[in-house]
């Protein structure tokens, strides 16, 4: 087992990334407040998994939310499902939420840790790729609105982040492709050398080799860690994690939620961003070449939908969390392994990538 810790003072906490952990009690224990949790899984995860979490919290009170699973159910009605259980349960400031599931389950169970009676504590146990590598660190709760993905939500740390990789063979290979977008872009922002290493390993990783998993995870969390430390509350370096992410929410936004997987969006988004900054004249083409055959080589789409238009994808970004003043902030690249926030980007180079 690998241990990992996010430094923020009094909110730090561990990560443990390994084999056979779900049923591990002490890799609980330790973070739990009370006599009574609450696992919010979701109706796929739940039949898979809960049993193997329960064996570890036997000696709590425990009761269980099962959500609807999808993209489409992280809105207030499923966030109030939440409240509901733990207001139905009696349960108090002294309850530890147990977040199992992917990005979706894991936000919602954030954001209701953090209101219920103004914040109660919380433990993540991401069951895919996505969640494991991305959504599960940094403290990011929420839920998607009509208008927006994530645009409702706060900044609230878990007490620890419990990943168990053999989660990961239950996962169909377009979850697991979705994963690797969010792998391939601590790649792209910050780390040429594991960028690298991604190009010579996607096929282990596709096939779920467990050294590869494991060693892919470790690096991918490390990078978010060291980011999440630096800027929490992503005032500014921390903004370079949503590489592809603008583009990405748009077109998730526009398909409605859950027709694109985030990861798929991300990808396509990932791909436009790299299109946009050679325009600028600041990616090279050798480097455009090597994202989008790695791209490709993780099944991931490199174009947004059929059907989508300039205009539309305008219209979606103007309301996404980047938007200063008015002015949209993208995520750009100088090259692989260098990434850079900035307004200033022609917008004919813009409208040439949407066309695109």
């Amino acid at each position: 087992m690998i241990e990992l810790n996010v430094d923020l003072g009094d909110r730090s906490y561990p990560i443990f990334i390994g084999e056979s952990l779900l049923s591990k009690t002490e890799l609980y224990a330790p973070y739990i407040a009370g006599e009574k949790v609450m696992i919010v899984t979701n109706d796929t995860v739940g039949p898979l998994y809960e049993a193997q979490v329960r064996e570890a919290l036997s000696g709590y009170v425990v009761d269980v939310v099962t959500l609807s699973d999808g993209e489409q159910y992280k809105n207030w009605q499923t966030l109030n499902s939440i409240f509901d259980a733990l207001l139905g349960g009696g349960h108090s400031r002294k309850t530890t939420i147990v977040a199992l599931g992917g990005g979706v389950v894991g936000d919602m169970a954030g954001f209701a840790a953090a209101s219920y009676q103004r914040g109660i504590d919380f433990i993540q146990v991401p069951t895919t790729l996505l969640s494991q590598v991305d959504s599960s660190v940094g403290g990011k709760t929420g839920i998607n609105h009509p208008m927006g993905k994530n645009m409702i939500g706060a900044f609230y740390q878990p007490k620890a982040v419990v990943i168990d990789i053999l989660t990961l063979q239950s996962l169909p290979q377009n979850q697991v492709s979705a994963g690797l977008a969010e792998v391939i872009k601590y790649g792209l922002i910050q780390d040429a050398e594991f960028y690298q290493w991604l190009e010579g390993n996607i096929a282990s990783l596709m096939s779920l080799d467990p050294k590869s998993l494991v060693y892919a995870i470790e690096q991918s969390c490390h990078c978010k860690a060291k980011i999440v430390e630096a800027d929490e509350r992503e005032g500014g370096l921390r903004a370079i994690l949503n590489l592809g992410h603008t583009f990405g929410h748009a077109i998730e936004t526009f398909e409605g939620y859950g027709t694109w997987l985030h990861g798929e969006a991300v990808g396509a988004g990932m791909m436009m961003a790299a299109h946009l900054s050679k325009l600028e004249g600041k990616l090279n083409n050798e480097d455009m070449v090597r994202i989008e055959s790695l791209l490709t080589d993780a099944n991931l789409p490199i174009v947004g939908p059929e059907g989508m238009l300039p205009n539309d994808y305008k219209r979606l970004m103007s309301v996404d969390k980047k938007v200063v003043d008015g002015t949209l902030r993208l995520v750009l690249l100088n090259a692989i392994g260098e990434a850079y926030v900035s307004s200033e980007f022609s917008s004919a180079n813009l409208d040439e990538v949407l066309k695109t």
